[in-house]
């Protein structure tokens, strides 16, 4: 099993020459809108919420609208160079989006922390329990909910409960 980190401010800009010739060798074009989506999404280094990228949108692109960075985001997306994370309604970029293919992602439901897995003999185990129960999974992409070690710190040494539901039979 291989774990990929966030990235560091110094990966951004070759993070984003990737992106550049993978959509290149693909036929497609990382334009500025989709490559300033990307640089945001690769400068925060967490999951980002769409109010929150159309407002850093907004500060180098006033009149932005909401439609065009989903537009971004779908194309995005689409090439492999984002997550959609349904967990937490929002997006991360992918860490390594010219590497390793991934199959898991974790995601700090607390402070938006993600971290990418490669566990294929992980994800079939996973995938014929679904199938047992009668379902194929739509996806190959496993989102987890978890709080990071410092958001389980955080929450622990305030007395926070750590999860939203009881067990209560």
């Amino acid at each position: 099993m291989s774990v990929k980190k966030t990235s560091t401010p110094l990966s951004v800009a070759a993070q984003l020459d990737t992106a550049e010739n993978l959509c290149r060798e693909r036929g497609k074009r990382l334009t500025p809108i989709r490559r300033k989506v990307l640089e945001i999404l690769l400068e925060q280094g967490r999951s980002v919420k769409a109010y929150e990228l159309l407002d850093e949108i907004r500060r180098v692109q006033p009149g932005a609208a909401p439609p065009t960075v989903y537009r971004a985001l779908d194309f995005l997306i689409e090439e492999g160079l984002i997550h959609r994370l349904d967990a937490v309604n929002a997006w991360s970029a992918c860490l390594d989006a010219g590497g390793q293919p991934h199959d898991l992602l974790v995601i700090c439901t607390n402070c938006g922390a993600v971290a990418e897995f490669s566990d294929p003999a992980l994800s079939r185990q996973l995938a014929r329990k679904v199938a047992t129960a009668g379902f194929v999974l739509a996806n190959h992409e496993t989102e987890l909910r978890a709080l990071c070690n410092a958001c389980h710190a955080q929450a622990h040494a305030s007395g926070e409960p750590l999860h939203g539901h009881s067990h209560r039979h």
